[in-house]
């Protein structure tokens, strides 16, 4: 059976799984993107913020570096300090351009013998080329292990328990982006610490003919199974941007607001270093990535304009937002001018309409 063949088993495996479970599919029914939900998305939420729930991360990127001189190569080309990652190890980054902007959103892990990158859905292409083109006699070799694996997300106060329960390791004493490996049926199944909500969050990596079977384990530890819709409140309240969506390479690295987690200002020289070192020196961006809760179960709609409390001055624009399932309020993305960053100010937005509604700016 070749590559293709077993991812598809696997996704169908795991599908039935879902379907089995009451999920419910985007429009089109493509289990390619992965359930919206499980027909109860109010309780999905509760279960996420208050106790465990299991999703599946559909499609994200998998790229391993091998070779002697993989650490130092990925190094000069990233925002946080590789050559210091032992195995076990890992960190947030962003590759950047020469001018410093955001070409692409990744994860590093480091294993004994390789770097893995992980980084959303359909990035993985551009990933390679990019770092392809400055590979000229360095020992390193590149692997696009996207359609190998499969990944789940399990978050909730309760999620370390699980993930324990699940593959026996002690996923609560990892640090952030650190990884620890279980086994399942004789293959490796590599759990991480991530950011992606505001609760305990590991991504569980595994190769996509297993996918099916580590749900099940899983879900068999009372995990809530849990769809896209929720998962997106959960990265928005985090402040979990999306590449292509809330951050790209119109914005400079520090525009994100990721900057204790993501850049290094002590690393020395990288492809970008220069333009991020003197926004650094200057002490401020003009404009940050920014959350926005609001006292309205009608999310606004992307791209809405965001103004000053007054309501007379523009000072940013939405790039995500997602009603809270069961709760009359909804959160919001949007890069906005530095002087509306701060948590805790209060801005309007600007509907289709011409109606406005107030938002009370945070940031975890």
């Amino acid at each position: 059976m070749d590559r293709t063949s077993r991812t598809t088993t696997g996704r169908d495996a795991l599908r039935e799984m879902q379907q089995q479970a009451g999920a419910v599919f985007p429009e089109g029914d493509d289990a390619s993107l992965g359930p919206l939900h499980f027909d109860d998305p109010a309780g999905e939420y509760k279960a996420a913020v208050e106790r465990c729930a299991v999703l599946e991360l559909p499609g994200r990127a998998r790229i391993e570096l091998t070779g002697g001189d993989r650490a130092s190569f990925l190094h000069n080309f990233c925002t946080n300090d590789i050559n210091r990652l032992a195995a076990g190890e890992g960190c947030e980054a962003f590759v950047t351009s020469v001018k410093g902007r955001i070409l692409g959103h990744i994860f590093v892990g480091a294993d004994t013998d390789s770097l893995w990158i992980d980084s959303g859905p359909g990035s993985d292409e551009f990933l390679l080329a990019h770092l392809d083109k400055y590979l000229i006699t360095e020992d390193v070799e590149l692997h696009n292990r996207t359609g190998q694996f499969g990944s789940l997300l399990v978050c909730g106060p309760d999620a370390a328990k699980c993930v324990d329960n699940a593959l026996g390791i002690d996923a609560g004493g990892l640090a952030m982006c650190h990884h620890a490996s279980g086994v399942l049926d004789e293959r490796t199944v590599t759990a991480t610490r991530v950011p992606f909500t505001t609760q305990p969050s590991y991504l569980l990596t595994v190769e996509s003919e297993l996918l099916a079977r580590l749900w099940e384990m899983v879900a068999a530890t009372d995990a809530q199974p849990t769809g896209s819709a929720v998962f997106d409140v959960l990265r928005i309240e985090a402040g979990m941007p999306v590449y292509g969506r809330d951050i790209s390479e119109e914005q400079i690295a520090q525009e994100a607001g990721r900057n204790e987690a993501a850049i290094s200002f002590t690393k020395g020289c990288y492809l970008g270093q220069e333009p991020i070192a003197r926004l650094d020196a200057l002490g401020h961006v003009n404009r940050e990535l920014r959350g926005l809760r609001i006292e309205s179960e009608s999310a606004p709609e992307i791209g809405a304009k965001v103004f000053g409390e007054t309501g007379e001055k523009e000072v940013g624009s939405i790039t995500s937002s997602a009603a809270c399932p069961g709760e009359e309020r909804s959160v919001a993305l949007a890069l906005r001018r530095r002087e509306c960053t701060q948590p805790g100010t209060l801005v309007t937005i600007g509907g289709a309409e011409g109606e406005r509604v107030t938002a009370e700016v945070f940031w975890e």
